[in-house]
């Protein structure tokens, strides 16, 4: 992040992207009651989402899946693109696993449900904010398998793996996020952001998430 800390009291900054103004207002109203969190800008549309996202450089983005004209999967995409590396966790009443599996491969951080508690949504951003894996329970055996069988016919660079790379693969695989693994690897948050770029494009998958699982899947978390 643009902030430089020392500590790690400071809230994690979140910016909310979905086009219903009750929903958002809703969302806000919860999170400022906690300590550890704060909303820092609204979008109603892909493109102000992403405008946003660019100018606010948040912490967590979460995104509805649901949005008329550009949907929430074209927004991740579009997120990504254009280089975000916050955090971004869908959030929708959808629980199709196509929706699901299509979320997570266009670079989603988590997926949450909106007719969860407002308990639980509080506790699953908090674990998204620390850039631990938010997914429901009952779709996490789905995402597993559909990145096994995505993987069949395209098999893993890991051979031009850096030591540095695995080191942070196995970071990432234990919910550490990138201010963190920076420090703990005395090396600057933008230099673990190209990191993970790179690892990213070797591995072939599209979001933190999807590391975490195949490191798992290897034996390397």
């Amino acid at each position: 992040m643009s902030t430089d800390s020392s500590t790690d009291t400071s809230p994690a900054s979140i910016l909310l992207i979905d086009d219903h103004p009750l929903l958002r207002k809703g969302v806000k109203q919860l999170i400022d009651l906690e300590d550890s969190m704060d909303v820092i800008g609204e979008a109603s549309n892909a493109h102000e989402g992403v405008a946003r996202a660019q100018e606010l450089d948040p912490d967590l983005i979460l995104l509805d899946l649901n949005m008329p004209e550009i949907n929430g999967i074209e927004t991740l995409k579009m997120l990504r693109e254009a280089e975000v590396s916050s955090r971004i966790v869908v959030f929708t009443v959808s629980d199709n696993e196509e929706d699901v599996v299509a979320a997570l491969k266009a670079g989603a951080d988590g997926y949450l449900l909106k007719d969860m508690e407002p308990e639980e949504l509080v506790q699953n951003l908090e674990q998204a904010a620390l850039g631990k894996m938010v997914i429901s329970d009952r779709l996490t055996a789905l995402l597993a398998q559909a990145l096994q069988s995505g993987r069949t016919d395209k098999s893993a660079d890991t051979d031009s793996l850096t030591p540095r790379e695995k080191q942070i693969i196995k970071l990432i695989a234990g919910g550490l996020p990138n201010k963190l693994i920076a420090r703990k690897l005395n090396i600057t948050e933008g230099t673990v952001k190209v990191h993970v770029k790179h690892l990213l494009k070797k591995l072939r998958l599209r979001s933190r998430v999807e590391v975490a699982v195949w490191a798992v899947q290897e034996g390397l978390s």
